[in-house]
């Protein structure tokens, strides 16, 4: 997809009007914000260890490719099979190729941003390969076919009423009753099946632990653990940025993780897969295969948006941001949406693709400040804004009113004459001492501005009247 400045208006507008989606955003990010909170409140040491998080991520991708290469010694040494994929295409043949040799047919998947960002599953079908996702979020928004609309909570926009529609859609029947521990009975029986007969299972991968080669996966349900174990094959892909040279910075990364996205001290399942199973072990994967993914990402190192990559997919920037509350994840155009895929879409796939991203933020700061690795996003919004207009891909009129006003406020005689104007010609929009704006430049019909006073502070400064 892509993200113009008319898709991403009309696509917030739609989001905006429907008020189920609006109460369904408000619900969800508001409880993973007060969960936030109130999770880091009880850690009193909390901000030294976001400052030694963002110390150690900083670090680790300054000797990125030494830590990849001590993880793929010891992933290897421990029996896993390491694939690097330059590109999303290049990393979906390489799971399809695994697949097809081990004459696949049917794949259950995890949780995974890095498979969604490629297209896996797509990548999958097209080569007569069944994927299904088994986080229930995940699994959900495939039965809509729709791609999800949070980096944590796929499903964040749907109710449990359209879910109950979904399901009953899946089974064949004409109705199902909008009870949650219902829904949740009917899919686990429904995917209990799939789990059993699945060939292959994938993944992607929280982080990934240099010092033994393991990879960690951190889920609330226990899909995950059905997925890397149950079938005789596991695929984990994973960018490579999501690496942890030791265990002692695994930990820390841990300690953060789900505090800032759910606020739980820990996730209920934190998964721990190093190597294929051994001789004795009850179950587990006949083969591991870790595919390390770059898309771009190594590209990042070295630059001004390098700090992007200390990204730990939490979510807390998403729950914060007044944009994403308002226009939801599908407003983005992206696998990323938020303020972290406001950057990072135009980054992984192409500022041209995704121009009005770099907008999409009022640049408040609240997702730098709940951000456990502080990244610096707002920096980077801007720095991205002014790339557009570097590379020639801002409109000529948002060019020309931006060139406009540049001379105006560099000249105090171009500013006074332009704000003289200004109140003349808002005479006919004046409303009750507010300025009435058409339909075409207020859509929503919410917008209300101040008027330009009478007098300029300079004019009553001079006048004697402050």
């Amino acid at each position: 997809m892509t993200a113009t400045m008319r898709e991403f208006r009309d696509r917030a507008t739609i989001a905006i009007e429907d008020v189920r989606l609006q109460t369904a955003l408000e619900a969800a990010t508001g409880r993973f914000c007060t969960a936030r909170a109130a999770a880091l409140a009880k850690l009193p040491w909390v901000e030294a260890m976001r400052d030694q998080f963002k110390a150690m991520r900083a670090a680790t991708l300054a000797n990125l490719a030494q830590h990849l290469e001590q993880f793929e010694r010891q992933a290897t040494a421990v029996g896993a099979q390491v694939h690097w994929a330059r590109g999303g295409a290049e990393a979906c043949a390489i799971v399809t190729g695994i697949a097809q040799r081990r004459g696949v047919t049917l794949v259950t998947k995890s949780k995974s941003m890095a498979t969604e960002e490629i297209h896996l599953n797509t990548a999958l079908a097209q080569a007569g390969i069944q994927p299904v996702e088994t986080d229930l979020g995940e699994w959900i928004i495939q039965l809509a076919g729709e791609a999800p609309s949070h980096i944590i909570a796929p499903a964040i926009h749907k109710t449990k009423e359209q879910v109950a529609a979904l399901f009953a859609q899946e089974l064949g029947q004409t109705e199902l009753p909008a009870d949650i521990p219902a829904l949740t009975a009917v899919a686990r029986q429904m995917l209990r099946a799939k789990f059993l007969a699945a060939g292959m299972g994938i993944s992607g991968g929280n982080l990934a632990v240099a010092e033994t080669g393991s990879v960690v996966l951190v889920t609330n349900e226990g899909n995950g653990r059905m997925v890397t174990s149950a079938p005789p094959v596991h695929v984990a892909v994973i960018g490579i940025e999501k690496i942890a040279p030791t265990w002692d910075d695994a930990a820390l990364w841990l300690s953060l993780l789900a505090r800032s996205a759910t606020g739980q001290p820990m996730s209920i399942y934190t998964t721990v897969v190093t190597g294929p199973k051994r001789a004795g072990d009850p179950d587990g994967p006949e083969e591991v295969h870790v595919v390390l993914l770059d898309n771009g990402r190594s590209q990042l190192i070295g630059s001004k948006y390098e700090e992007i990559l200390q990204c730990i997919r939490c979510g807390a920037c998403l729950n914060i941001c007044p944009v994403y509350r308002e226009a939801g994840g599908h407003a983005y155009g992206s696998p990323y949406s938020g303020p972290i895929g406001a950057v990072l879409s135009p980054l992984l796939f192409g500022l041209e693709k995704y121009p009005a991203l770099p907008h999409a933020s009022s640049l408040c700061g609240a997702c730098k400040e709940v951000c456990p690795a502080r990244i610096d996003l707002p920096r980077m919004l801007l720095e991205l804004r002014a790339d557009l207009v570097a590379q020639g891909l801002a409109s000529p009129v948002e060019q020309f009113l931006e060139q406009g006003a540049a001379l105006t406020m560099r000249s105090s005689r171009v500013w006074q004459f332009v704000t003289a104007m200004g109140r003349w010609g808002q005479r006919p929009l004046l409303q009750n001492g507010r300025l009435t704006l058409p339909a075409s430049l207020n859509p929503v019909g919410e917008r209300q501005l101040p008027h330009l006073a009478a007098k300029s502070f300079r004019e009553l400064w001079r006048q004697g009247e402050v």
